[in-house]
């Protein structure tokens, strides 16, 4: 805990009013955090990160206009020192890699506590990194899976949106075979019965998103 003389500035980042009111009431209850800015999205995210140069920011992922995840890139591509938590209700672990690598050095989901929340911002400030501990789980789950390739996750976002083998074909510019061999290779990887389950769980870890 700081003396009060070391403020940590925080830059909450939600579509969801509820959620930035929720942080602001836990940044108001500590002495050494304070809160400087609040945003919708991605795109104002950028804009109020270069207005505040905030110590930490709370993103969320999925956002209207622009993801959490591009505005990850961006205000990293522009302020490399940026630090950046994840707050999600999303925790797929190709998701949650995708986010790591984009340079967010902690991955939390929404449901975590609130004392947990402000240890974690302490820690990011001070440069270390943070996962949920389903985050861990996830990803050391599915650590050692075959990954799809860029091919066939066209293909599984295809399924996902309702198209037959032939529309697939169609849209990708392959033969219908093609894709019948790039679907038994979704299966495989993913461990589904079928499209539909392959669909679900593309989005459920975070392959592809609708």
């Amino acid at each position: 805990m700081s003396d009060g003389s070391e403020q940590i500035r925080i830059l909450a980042v939600d579509d969801h009013a509820l959620v930035r009111q929720g942080i602001a009431a836990l940044v108001s209850t500590e002495t050494d955090l304070t809160l400087v800015g609040e945003a919708a999205n991605g795109r104002e995210a950028i804009q109020l990160f270069r207005k505040h140069r905030p110590d930490v920011t709370l993103m969320d992922l999925q956002m209207p206009e622009m993801t959490g995840l591009d505005a990850i890139n961006a205000i990293r591509g522009e302020f490399p020192d940026a630090k950046i938590i994840v707050l999600t209700t999303y925790q797929g672990d190709v998701q949650i890699l995708r986010a790591l690598k984009a340079g967010a050095q902690a991955y939390l989901l929404k449901n975590t506590f609130h004392k947990e929340l402000a240890t974690a911002i302490r820690a990011v400030y001070a440069g270390k990194k943070v996962l949920a501990p389903e985050a861990s789980f996830e990803i050391a789950e599915h650590a050692t899976d075959d990954a799809l390739t860029p091919a066939e996750i066209a293909v599984l976002r295809l399924i996902a949106a309702g198209n037959a083998n032939k529309q697939i074909a169609d849209q990708l510019s392959v033969t219908e075979e093609t894709v019948k061999g790039r679907v038994k290779n979704i299966l495989s990887k993913l461990g589904a019965n079928d499209r539909t389950q392959a669909a679900m769980i593309g989005l459920k870890r975070g392959i592809i998103e609708l």
